[in-house]
């Protein structure tokens, strides 16, 4: 994993001002990753999470409406983002976005892959989780 990276496109979060800080999880087909971002995350005191992919085929397909109901948008792979930035420039505009650098390689709540998506977390919030 090489890290989080972090664009803030709204000049930051203050998580005081968002309670709970919703969060939306993409990925490709909102099957693996963000999905089992989701599963883990959805527990988190302070944290509203959702997920969806950025695929035609996607679980759960990510729309304008999913990226306007989140305070930020958090992608596996910069792919995502970018995708994400040519189909909804104005709405991604307004959000925080992360970029988690989190590859297709895993298969759902696989050990190894919880254990990156928390450590990316940690690290790009700023948090310690459980």
């Amino acid at each position: 994993m090489t890290g989080p990276t972090l664009w803030r496109t709204d000049g930051g979060i203050d998580a005081t001002t968002h309670s709970p800080l919703k969060l939306l999880f993409i990925c490709s087909r909102n099957r693996i990753r963000s999905l089992t971002a989701e599963r883990i995350f959805a527990g988190v005191p302070g944290w509203d999470v959702r997920s969806a992919g950025t695929q035609p085929g996607a679980r759960i397909v990510v729309t304008e409406g999913t990226i306007r109901w989140a305070d930020v948008v958090v992608a596996m792979e910069k792919s995502h983002l970018q995708r994400l930035r040519e189909r909804f420039p104005e709405a991604l505009a307004e959000r925080a976005a992360v970029v988690l650098g989190i590859p297709d390689e895993f298969v759902l709540m696989q050990p190894e892959l919880v254990h990156e998506l928390r450590a990316a977390m940690e690290l790009a919030f700023e948090v310690e989780l459980e």
